[in-house]
């Protein structure tokens, strides 16, 4: 045996140790707190920066386990602080199975099940939101997604790969996310060539003004390349106009991406909210968001192969086929940025086999329909105001009271809501003002969580205020 290795008999050992203390996890997680109490940087830093072993541990080396899990965020059922899955434990158990075969999932030849479960799973999200013979393949995330997308769409448009950037523009609502700049700066085409578009009342982007911006670039001599519309902006949700931002993506031959990280997947329950997702040229979602997956789990669907390989490829002599056959000379390398790969789609096989496609549209529905409790209880209680409509699980409001400066107040009542510890929520900026946030994108909710926010809100406001 490698002197690295463990004997059959120790991994067993060691994994039982594991998984009965993640099952008692799991099974204290109700009465966790929705966030660590009392957690400071200093202890921390105490617990976790010593130096690194020379000499063996052990199995002492596990001790330290149970401070992990304490000053770690919980998984609670009343964790609505951002738009992050909840984390399926069958998903877990993907995971461990798949760090065990540990994969490079790069080509079919260096993976072939794990390569083969990736472009299935792939097609199964495809076909779940309605975009049926789309091609992908996932990511680390919707950021890495939303890069990719860009990539695409600067070398369709603005190719760049042999003489380097040309310049381009790129669209995107003011609620879009902050991906995008940072795609523009990581790709050579700079932030300045971002025009942020005015959203409507309902947060959507406008499309006079989305129209306006292009002929004024078209005017100015610039190189409109994207628009990138949101399936559910990070902070309320919102879907932009998806159908009219095809018609002038069409008009202007630009590339159309939909930034559906937090919300394409709900396509699979309300599909009415989604009409157009099938006209994108790319779009991205998160299974780590409402599929409930561990993290990092985002993906990248586009609707012509091509493209991402005129993005992507690029194969040296040693990573060359040997093989003809179609299935077997396959490479997600010649059509995604990365090279090494992780054995990402287990967890989601795993998941939708285990309990079925239709549990998860029921719990998206069942997610939808927390949130307009929630909202439907703000609006309810005259101390509390509702800030943006709610279209999709992001519910926005704020604390009033006469003569107060409504945003420090606010900030007051979210960091005591921390501090207790009961539920978990965040912050959006709501039209220049300072709101509290709720995001229901949790398998675990009930009801009686999400009805929570508001008596804790109502009970940090009274203790903020003496």
């Amino acid at each position: 045996m490698a002197p690295l290795d463990l004997s059959p008999a120790d991994f067993r050992a060691l994994s039982r140790k594991i998984s009965d203390f993640t099952a008692d996890y799991l099974e204290r997680l109700p009465n966790l707190p929705a966030f660590p109490l009392n957690v400071s940087g200093e202890a921390v830093n105490a617990l976790f920066s010593a130096e690194v072993p020379i000499a063996p541990m052990g199995e002492r080396a596990f001790d330290p386990l149970a401070d992990v899990f304490a000053l770690s965020r919980p998984n609670s059922p009343r964790f609505f602080g951002y738009v992050f899955g909840s984390g399926l434990p069958i998903a877990a158990l993907g995971d461990f199975a798949a760090s065990v075969l540990n994969q490079n999932v790069t080509a079919w030849r260096s993976g072939p099940a794990a390569v083969t479960i990736e472009r299935t799973v792939v097609g199964w999200l495809a076909e779940a939101i309605g975009c049926s013979g789309f091609s992908g393949s996932l990511t680390g995330g919707g950021s890495q997604a939303n890069l990719m997308a860009l990539c695409m769409a600067r070398e369709a448009k603005a190719p760049a790969n042999e003489n380097g950037a040309q310049g381009g523009v790129i669209y995107c609502s003011d609620e879009a996310h902050m991906s995008m700049p940072k795609a523009a700066m990581m790709l050579g085409l700079g932030q300045k060539n971002v025009r942020r578009i005015p959203v409507n009342d309902r947060f959507q982007m406008d499309i006079s003004h989305l129209r306006d911006a292009i002929m004024r670039d078209l005017r100015e001599g610039n190189r409109p390349i994207a628009v990138v519309a949101s399936a559910g902006t990070v902070a309320t949700g919102s879907i932009d106009p998806l159908p009219e931002i095809a018609d002038i993506c069409s008009e202007h031959n630009l590339w159309m991406h939909v930034d559906g990280a937090y919300g394409a997947l709900a396509a699979m329950t309300v599909p009415e909210k989604f009409v157009g997702l099938n006209r994108a040229d790319s779009l991205s979602l998160d299974p780590h968001k409402w599929l409930y997956q561990p993290a990092g789990c985002g993906c990248l669907l586009y609707r012509d192969p091509a493209a991402a390989q005129r993005a992507f490829s690029h194969t040296e002599d040693y990573a060359r086929s040997l093989s003809t056959d179609p299935i077997e000379s396959f490479a997600f390398f010649e059509s995604s940025m990365e090279l090494s790969r992780p054995f990402r789609a287990l967890k989601i096989w795993l998941s939708l086999r285990y309990f079925g496609l239709q549990a998860f549209q029921q719990r998206i529905a069942e997610d939808l329909r927390l949130a307009r409790i929630l909202a439907d209880s703000v609006s309810a209680e005259p101390q509390l105001e509702l800030l943006a409509p709610v279209e999709l699980s992001a519910v926005c409001f704020r604390y009033v009271r006469k003569n107060a400066d409504l945003d420090h107040l606010n900030l007051e009542i979210l960091q005591r809501i921390i501090q207790r510890g009961k539920v978990c929520i965040s912050n959006a900026t709501i039209r220049g003002q300072f709101a509290l946030r709720a995001c229901v994108v949790n398998h675990r909710s009930t009801e009686e969580d999400v009805k929570a926010v508001v008596s804790e809100v109502l009970h940090a406001a009274n203790e903020v205020s003496g």
